[in-house]
């Protein structure tokens, strides 16, 4: 009878869901047949013009294909979105671009990481080395645009404007009380202390190690934080911290007071001053040309056949192949193999941005880092998260680079195992019968009952055996005895910053000096870059955009903000098997 219901609902949902998806498929046919036939025009940069940054989009790691992209028809605008990779590149590009004279960061708010913002934050300090000015201006600073936007020579702020500034904080969101509410009891078996994945299934708020172990790396990032907006403004970073324990700041003109802006400007007045940096008339326009449309890249060594291979892997992981913003076990390990086996790849970076997930599929992941090593050099670059699963695929590697904010360790294993036995029994009235030829046929199979005490221990022997090959693992690649690994692991979050003090990170270093090292490693003076996975063409990704990536575009044009908490609340209920994850709802504001 589950089942019936389970098939009549999936069916139901499958029709709704596929008559969706052939629309927005045939309307991405349509498109890409039309931009096959009708000619385009590149987007060209203007001579004395500014590159302007606002962030105002979604980021991830690397720029993902959108056959919808700019698709603007009544109830539906696709969201542009942009990679990380991109955004350093271009604006690399635009430090050795003569049309471009300076940027102009407009940035109220900032959807990402701190390992991310950071990386961005880098390469603009790097552009001000060029010589070209780079101005900020907003007419609300949020926390992290503020940061972002400490490292310009002048900050401008609207009078009428605010200038949020207070210090982090970190809030986890938790699920019991509502999965009581529905009748779900998630059975948890888990090593390590510190282990607070598991947490929201079973409690309201943080445990003792888990507040201590969050302390300890929110306390690291904000560091990084205070120190970075000192140095950008000249100021000293005891009194930044003081300004934001007092929330100091609270009127437009108490940022110009404590020198965090340069003057309080109307947008007209921001304009002008940037004619006048570029020597035009005032009656003119500013020729500007937006990030999103910048298209120059910087060179990279085309005409040489050596090349360096930046693998991204970002993402939940999972087994099998996955799908795009995923780490399948399955497709990851099949790529590296085949970087194993070119010979025009010399050394490989495996850039790392996941909070982990399947301890089976970071295994076979593992495996082929193992075996890469063995042919060429592996360089792994940590982003905002390289933690517990995450941390288990870069073991291996030759050398591990990370961002001071990186979140990694969490050298630790759970199982989950939700029981729908209340939610049918008591809420649905329904109940269930069955008939088995052995004792443990029916254990982790249909949910509906909690486990056994027997059963219990048969699983957490499962987990306890994964957490020590995942320690062995760790103790073999950073050459560690495994009862240190133990000290260190036992599901601890640490940041890049205190995990190079704990040997399981080499160095602090972006990505371009991972790529930079994995050369020199490999002994490559003439060498170039290439990013994989390879793109798809526009019509191959029309047609893989699956109904779960069509139900989370709709999702996100009708929620916003607020889908991530629709999003996580499903993944908890449906969450199973033994993982080596981080509770990555984690939100730093």
């Amino acid at each position: 009878m589950k089942s019936f219901f389970k098939y009549v609902l999936a069916t139901i949902t499958g029709i709704m869901i596929s008559s969706i998806l052939m629309f927005f498929i045939l309307i991405g046919i349509v498109t890409y047949m039309v931009s096959t036939v009708s000619p385009t025009s590149e987007t060209v940069t203007p001579s004395n013009a500014v590159l302007l940054v606002t962030l105002d989009h979604s980021i991830t790691e690397k720029t993902e294909p959108n056959p919808f992209e700019g698709l603007d028809m009544p109830g539906y605008s696709s969201m542009r979105s942009i990679g990380l990779n991109d955004i350093l590149s271009r604006i690399q590009a635009a430090k050795e671009d003569s049309n471009i004279k300076g940027i102009y960061l407009n940035v109220k708010g900032v959807n990402t990481g701190f390992a991310t913002m950071k990386a961005i934050r880098d390469a603009i300090q790097d552009f001000k080395a060029s010589g070209k000015f780079v101005v900020a201006y907003s007419e609300n600073f949020t926390q992290k645009a503020y940061y972002l936007s400490s490292v310009a020579d002048q900050i401008y702020l609207h009078p009428e404007g605010g200038l949020d500034f207070r210090g982090l904080a970190s809030s986890v969101m938790f699920f019991k009380d509502a999965l009581d509410k529905v009748g779900v009891d998630m059975q948890v078996l888990k090593v390590g202390t510190y282990k607070s994945a598991v947490e929201p299934y079973i409690m309201n708020s943080m445990s003792e190690a888990n507040r201590e172990q969050v302390n300890s790396y929110l306390g690291s990032i904000y560091s990084t934080f205070v120190k970075d907006i000192a140095t950008g403004r000249k100021l000293n970073a005891d009194g930044v911290r003081g300004i934001a324990d007092n929330y100091s700041i609270r009127y437009p003109e108490d940022a110009v007071k404590l020198k965090f802006v340069d003057s309080l400007l109307y947008k007209d007045e921001i304009l002008a001053k940037i004619k006048e940096k570029l020597g035009i008339d005032s009656k003119k326009d500013i020729p500007t040309i937006s990030l999103l449309d910048y298209k120059n890249t910087p060179s990279t060594g085309k005409g040489t056949a050596d090349r360096v291979a930046v693998m991204y892997a970002y993402g939940a992981i999972v087994d099998g192949e996955g799908s795009t913003g995923m780490i399948g076990g399955d497709k990851l390990s099949r790529e590296l193999r085949e970087l194993r086996n070119d010979d025009k790849i010399k050394a490989v970076v495996l850039r790392v941005n996941s909070p982990g997930g399947s301890a089976l599929a970071s295994d076979v992941i593992w495996r082929e880092v193992e075996l890469t090593k063995k042919v060429k050099p592996v360089i792994v670059s940590m982003g905002d998260y390289a933690a517990s699963g995450g941390y288990y695929i870069s073991a291996a590697a030759d050398s591990i680079f990370a961002d001071p904010t990186t979140l990694t360790g969490s050298i630790g294993v759970f199982g989950v195992i939700p029981s729908f036995q209340k939610l049918f029994n008591e809420k649905l009235g329904v109940h269930f019968d069955a008939v088995k030829t052995g004792k443990f046929a029916d254990m982790d199979v249909d949910m509906d009952r909690p486990l056994t005490e027997e059963e219990k221990s048969i699983i957490q022997g499962s987990v306890n055996r994964v957490y020590q090959v995942f320690m062995k693992r760790v103790a073999d690649g950073r050459k560690m005895s495994v009862a240190n690994v133990d000290s260190i692991g036992q599901g601890r979050v640490w940041t890049g910053a205190q995990a190079v003090e704990l040997n399981l990170v080499d160095r602090l270093a972006t990505l371009d000096e991972a790529v930079k090292a994995a050369a020199a490693k490999a002994k490559l003076t003439d060498y170039r870059v290439t990013e994989y996975p390879r793109a798809k063409d526009p019509l191959s990704e029309i047609w893989s955009v699956s109904k779960e990536k069509v139900k989370g575009m709709l999702i996100d044009e009708e929620l916003g903000e607020y889908a991530k908490y629709l999003q996580e609340l499903k993944r908890v209920t449906m969450q199973s098997g033994i993982q080596a994850r981080i509770p990555y709802m984690i939100e730093i504001y």
